[in-house]
C-alpha cells in the first residue's frame, strides 16, 4: 500500500500504513479497496491523511468532521472559486469514508444512504446560497436576509427520487426541481424574474456538476420538472401548480411522493408540496393509477421473450425483479391508498412497504422478502458504482469482470453470487407480479419501450430501431411531448393512460408501414389535430385489427388521416359490415343524405350535417381505393354520384330558406348543369364543382311573391349564390365542395344565373369553339325535369351543329398551343398537361365530337372514355387508336384519383416514400414504381403522337388564316 498511495517521507503516515496492513482485517479492506476499485483507490491517493483519521476515527466521527466544516461555510460564505474546490473535497471525502464503512460492514444501507444525502443537501444549500448572493448583487431582487440568503428567498428546490427519498445511491445523480414563487421575492421588475432565476438555476447546476481538477459534487439532472422539453429551467410555482392541476401525470404523481425541499426556501419549498397535495394524494381510491403505472412497468418490460431475469448484464435497477419494480410495489399503492390514509405519504421506499403492512395491505412475510431483497440489491448497486464512480445499474457481461464484482461483495466467484443474485430477482418478480398480474404481456416490442421521465432509454432507442424507425430519438422525444400533454388529445388523463396501454402495439403497427419515421410523422400531425382523444385510444384499444388500418392511412393518404383527426368516430364505421366492400348507388346515396338532413333543426345545422355526410362518404372511397378495393374508374363515378346527390337534396332546404325571404316565382325554376369533371362523372378526391345555373319564367316580367320582392334575373342570380355560398362557405365542418363558374355564358364577366333564352342565344351566337367543347361534358344534376330537357336540346343542336372543318380544326390547335406556352410541362407526373396526357386527350375527343357530331351524334358522351369507345364503334377513331387512347385515359384517372388522395402540394417523386410507391404501382400496373415513369412516357407518347395526327398536323398544313 506504501507504493500504491506513495507517502513519500511521513514517517507518521509510513507507520501507519504498515501497522494497517499487518492485521488480516485491515489487508481485507485495503484488497477490496485497491483490488477492486480504480476511483476510490485515486481517493486515497489524493487523501492519505484523511483516510489515516477515518482509519483511526471510525466512519461516524469523521463524516460529523466533514458536515460540521460544510455548516462552518454558510456563515462566511467563500467565493465562487473557493466554495467549488471546498465542496468538491467534501463529496471526495464522503464518498470514500462511505465506500469504506459500506465494505467493512459498518453501515448499514441507511447510514450508507443518509450520509450520501446529507452532503447532496448541504452542498446544494451551499451552493444555492452562493449563487442566490451572486445575482442578488447583480440587481435582480433583494435578499430578505443577506446573512442567510437562502431564508424567505422564495427560490425553491426539491429534491425529487432517492434524494427526496434520503436514499441517494453511491454514484446517483440529483433530480432536482427548481421554481420560485414571486410573492415572496423583493425585486422591482418582477417581469424579469424568469431571466434572472434561470441564470441563477444555470449557475447553481454549473457549482454542483462541472468536472474540475477537484473533480465534481453531484450530477444533477433538471429533467423532472414539469414538460421540460418546452420549459426553462426555473419555472414560477404558479406555472408549476397550473401543470401539474391540468395535464400532470400518474408518473409524475408517484415522483412527488418522494418530492422534499432540499435547498432554498424551505417554508416555501413545504407550502408548495402542501398545495399540491390534492395532486398527489386523490381523495377517491385510485385503481386508475394502478393500470396507468402498470401499463409504464409493462412498457419497461414489453418483449417476446426478452429481457427475461438472467445474470450477466442484467440491470438491477430496472430489469424484472429489480429494484424498480421494488419501488413500484410501494408507490402504485401509496397512490392508490394515500388519498384516505395519510400515513402513506412518507417518502423512504421500505418505511412505505412497512406502513402498508399497517394497514393490512402488505403481508409481512412480503414485506420481509422485499426488504431484504432491496438491500441486497442495493449492495450490488453501490458496488457496481465503486468501482468506477459511475451511475451504472448492469451487470458485467464478461466472466472475468463478473468475477471480479462477486469478490468485491465478498463472494468466492461468480457462481456463489449468481445463485444468490437469481434467487432475489425472482423472489421480487414473484410478489410483483402478485401485486399487479402479469397476464397480459405487450405483443410487439422485443425490447423496452418506456418514454416517462425525461430522457432517452438506450434500450427503448434500440428497440425502435429494430422495429424499422431510423430516427429513434425523434420518435422518444414525440412520444415523451404526447404523454406531457402538449396535443389536446392527450390532455385527459384518461387519454394519456389509454395511450401508454396501446403505445407498444401502436408503434409496431407504424413499424409494419414501409416508411415507419414517415407514419410515425403523420401520426403525430393527426394526434396534433385530434380535439379529444379518450374516444380514439379507446376504440383501438378495443379494436387492435384498426391499428394497421390506422397506419396505412398515416403512411399514405394525408387527406384521409386530416379527416379522421376531425372524425375519428369514422373507426367506428369502418367495423360496419361492407364498409370496405360496397359503394352505394345514387338513389342510396339521396335517400341517405335526406334523412341525414331531416334530423338537423336549423338551417346552419344543416350545412354541417351535409359536410360530414359527404366527408365521410369520401373517407369510405379513399379507404377502398388505398386497398384497392375500388378501381380508379369506380371511384370517379362513386364520387360524382356523391357530390350530385349532395347537390340535388341539400339544394331544396337551400331554397327553402331563400323563399323564406324572397317567396317563390310561380311558373318559373331552376336547372344545374354540371360541367367538366363532374358533368363527365370523372371527379376526383379534390375535384371542385364546374356549374352553370340556368332559370326560365313563364313570365318575364314576373316578381317573387315574398316579403322582398325580386325580379326573376335578380331572385336567381341571388339563389345561385346561396346555392354556392352553401357548398363553399367554411363551418365547423370544413366546406362542402368548391365552386367554379367560368364556364357560365361570359365566363366570370356573365351574371351568375343565365335565363333558358339568353343561354340559347349565348351558344348560337356568341360561345366561342372552346365552350362548345366544354359543353360536350354537360349534364342536368338538378331541377325541373322539363327544363332540363329544354336546356338539352338547346346543348345537342348546339353540338350537332354542322361547323367549317378548318375553323374547327385551326380553333382546337391554337387553345392547345396556348395552354401549351402557359402550363406546358416535361414532368411526367403532371399528367394533365404533359404531352399526351389528359388535356391532349380530352382536346382530341371534344375536336373529332364537334368534328362528326352533325353527321353521327351518337358520338356525344360526357365521360372521356366512354366517349373514346363510341368514337371507334362510330368509325372515326380506328381500333388500334382508340385503345391506345383508352389505355393512357385509364393511367391517367387511375393516378390522378391516387395522387390527389394521397399527395399535398406539389408531387416529387424523388421525395417519395415506400408506401405511396407500392400504392402507385398497383395503381399504375406495374410490379415496382420504378417502372411505372417509363410506362407513363411510353403511353403518353403514343397518346401524344395520335393528338399530333389527328389536330396539330392537319393544323400546320392549313393555308394562312385571312
Amino acid at each position: 500500500m506504501r507504493d500504491t498511495i506513495g507517502y513519500g517521507n511521513d514517517a507518521d503516515l509510513i507507520r501507519w500504513a504498515d501497522d494497517l496492513q499487518a492485521t488480516e482485517q485491515g489487508k481485507a479492506l485495503l484488497n477490496a479497496l485497491f483490488g477492486n476499485s480504480p476511483y476510490l483507490t485515486q481517493s486515497a491517493v489524493l487523501e492519505p491523511g484523511f483516510l489515516r483519521d477515518l482509519l483511526a476515527d471510525g466512519p461516524d466521527a469523521t463524516r460529523d468532521k466533514v458536515m460540521e466544516g460544510l455548516d462552518a461555510l454558510s456563515k462566511d460564505l467563500p467565493t465562487v472559486a473557493d466554495l467549488s474546490r471546498l465542496i468538491r473535497v467534501a463529496k471526495r471525502r464522503v464518498a470514500l469514508l462511505t465506500a469504506l464503512a459500506d465494505i467493512a460492514g459498518i453501515w448499514s444501507l441507511e447510514l450508507v444512504t443518509e450520509a450520501l444525502t446529507t452532503l447532496a443537501e448541504k452542498t446544494l444549500g451551499l451552493s444555492a446560497a452562493r449563487a442566490l448572493t451572486d445575482i442578488a448583487k447583480r440587481g435582480a431582487f433583494e435578499l430578505a436576509h443577506p446573512e442567510d440568503p437562502q431564508k424567505n428567498s422564495g427560490l425553491v428546490i426539491l429534491g425529487m427520487g432517492k434524494l427526496g427519498g434520503r436514499e441517494l445511491n453511491y454514484s446517483s445523480d440529483i433530480d432536482l426541481i427548481v421554481l420560485y414563487d414571486a410573492e415572496r421575492m423583493r425585486t422591482e421588475n418582477p417581469g424579469d424574474l424568469q431571466t434572472h432565476m434561470v441564470r441563477m438555476t444555470r449557475n447553481l447546476v454549473k457549482m454542483m456538476d462541472e468536472r474540475t481538477a477537484d473533480g465534481y459534487v453531484f450530477r444533477t439532472d433538471l429533467r423532472l420538472r414539469p414538460d421540460p422539453g418546452s420549459t426553462p429551467v426555473a419555472l414560477s410555482v404558479i406555472a408549476a401548480e397550473t401543470y401539474y392541476e391540468s395535464i400532470g401525470q400518474n408518473w409524475e404523481r408517484a415522483a412527488m411522493i418522494k418530492a422534499r425541499p432540499v435547498a432554498g426556501d424551505i417554508e416555501a419549498g413545504e407550502a408548495f408540496l402542501a398545495r399540491l397535495r390534492p395532486f398527489v394524494w386523490r381523495k377517491n381510491l385510485d385503481f386508475a393509477s394502478l393500470q396507468d403505472i402498470h401499463a409504464i412497468k409493462r412498457q419497461i418490460h414489453a418483449h417476446k421473450g426478452g429481457a427475461e431475469i438472467e445474470f450477466a448484464g442484467h440491470n438491477v435497477k430496472l430489469g424484472r425483479g429489480g429494484i424498480r419494480e421494488i419501488e413500484f410495489f410501494a408507490q402504485t399503492q401509496q397512490l392508490i391508498w394515500g388519498g384516505r390514509m395519510a400515513q402513506l405519504r412518507i417518502r423512504p421506499t421500505l418505511k412505505a412497504m412497512d406502513v402498508l403492512v399497517e394497514i393490512q395491505q402488505v403481508a409481512r412475510e412480503t414485506a420481509d422478502d422485499l426488504h431484504e431483497s432491496y438491500h441486497y440489491l442495493r449492495r450490488v448497486e453501490h458496488r457496481l458504482q465503486m468501482i468506477d464512480d459511475q451511475q451504472t445499474h448492469s451487470l458485467p457481461e464478461g466472466e472475468t469482470e463478473l468475477d471480479h464484482l462477486a469478490i468485491f461483495l465478498g463472494y468466492e466467484g461468480r457462481e456463489a453470487f449468481a445463485k444468490d443474485l437469481l434467487a432475489h430477482l425472482r423472489q421480487v418478480e414473484t410478489h410483483y407480479a402478485a401485486l399487479f398480474g402479469e397476464d397480459e404481456k405487450p405483443e410487439e416490442a422485443e425490447g423496452n419501450l418506456v418514454f416517462t421521465g425525461s430522457e432517452d432509454d438506450p434500450e427503448t432507442l434500440k428497440t425502435l430501431r429494430d422495429m424499422g424507425f431510423e430516427n429513434p430519438q425523434a420518435v422518444a422525444v414525440t412520444v415523451r411531448g404526447w404523454h406531457h400533454g402538449r396535443y389536446s388529445c392527450t390532455r385527459a388523463v384518461r387519454a394519456r393512460q389509454l395511450l401508454t396501454e396501446l403505445m407498444p402495439a401502436l408503434l409496431g403497427a407504424l413499424g409494419r408501414t414501409s416508411d415507419p419515421d414517415h407514419a410515425f410523422r403523420r401520426l403525430d400531425t393527426f394526434l396534433s389535430h385530434l380535439p379529444t382523444g379518450v374516444q380514439f385510444f379507446s376504440l383501438i384499444q378495443a379494436n387492435p385489427n384498426l391499428l394497421d388500418m390506422v397506419a396505412h392511412i398515416l403512411g399514405g393518404a394525408p387527406r384521409l388521416a386530416e379527416h379522421l383527426a376531425r372524425n375519428p368516430v369514422l373507426l367506428d364505421n369502418v367495423l360496419t359490415p361492407g364498409f370496405l366492400d360496397t359503394t352505394p348507388d345514387s338513389a342510396e346515396l339521396d335517400e341517405e343524405m335526406d334523412g341525414r338532413l331531416a334530423q338537423g333543426s336549423y338551417y346552419e345545422e344543416k350545412l354541417d350535417i351535409a359536410r360530414r355526410w359527404a366527408n365521410d362518404r369520401r373517407f369510405q372511397c379513399g379507404l377502398q381505393v388505398l386497398h384497392d378495393l375500388l378501381p380508379p374508374a369506380d371511384a370517379a363515378l362513386a364520387l360524382t354520384n356523391l357530390a350530385e346527390s349532395a347537390l340535388r337534396r341539400l339544394s331544396p332546404w337551400v331554397e327553402e330558406e331563400f323563399r323564406q325571404a324572397h317567396g317563390h316565382i310561380p311558373g318559373a325554376g331552376m336547372v344545374v348543369l354540371g360541367m367538366g369533371k363532374m358533368g363527365g362523372q370523372e371527379m376526383t378526391p379534390t375535384s371542385d364543382l364546374d356549374l352553370i345555373f340556368i332559370y326560365e319564367s313563364s313570365d318575364p316580367n314576373a316578381c317573387s311573391l315574398g316579403r322582398r320582392s325580386l325580379g326573376a334575373s335578380q331572385y336567381y342570380a341571388r339563389l345561385s349564390q346561396r346555392l354556392i355560398n352553401a357548398f363553399t362557405a367554411p363551418t365547423s365542418e370544413g366546406i362542402l365542395y368548391e365552386v367554379d363558374m367560368r364556364l357560365r355564358p361570359s365566363g366570370n364577366a356573365g351574371p351568375m344565373a343565365t335565363s333558358l333564352a339568353a343561354f340559347e342565344k349565348y351558344q348560337e351566337e356568341s360561345a366561342w369553339t372552346w365552350e362548345h367543347m366544354a359543353l360536350t361534358r354537360a349534364r342536368p344534376i338538378s331541377g325541373p325535369h322539363e327544363l332540363a330537357e329544354k336546356i338539352m336540346a338547346i346543348v345537342q343542336r348546339t353540338l350537332t351543329r354542322e361547323r367549317d372543318p378548318e375553323t374547327l380544326l385551326r380553333d382546337v390547335a391554337d387553345m392547345r398551343r396556348k395552354m401549351e406556352a402557359e402550363h406546358g410541362t416535361d414532368s411526367p407526373w403532371e399528367i394533365k398537361h404533359f404531352r399526351g396526357g389528359l388535356v391532349d386527350i380530352e382536346f382530341l375527343v371534344q375536336y373529332l365530337q364537334l368534328r362528326h357530331a352533325h353527321a353521327q351524334p351518337e358520338v356525344l358522351r360526357a365521360n372521356t372514355r366512354s366517349a373514346l369507345d363510341g368514337l371507334r364503334v362510330a368509325g372515326i377513331l380506328s381500333d388500334s387508336v382508340a385503345e391506345d387512347l383508352i389505355r393512357a385515359a385509364d393511367l391517367w384517372q387511375a393516378l390522378q384519383e391516387i395522387l390527389r388522395l394521397v399527395v399535398e402540394g406539389a408531387f416529387r417523386p424523388e421525395r417519395l416514400h415506400k408506401g405511396l410507391q407500392e400504392i402507385l404501382a398497383v395503381a399504375g400496373g406495374v410490379e415496382r414504381f420504378d417502372l411505372l415513369e417509363d410506362k407513363i412516357r411510353t403511353l403518353a407518347a403514343t397518346a401524344h403522337g395520335h393528338y399530333m395526327d389527328i389536330i396539330e398536323r392537319p393544323a400546320r398544313a392549313l393555308p394562312p388564316k385571312e
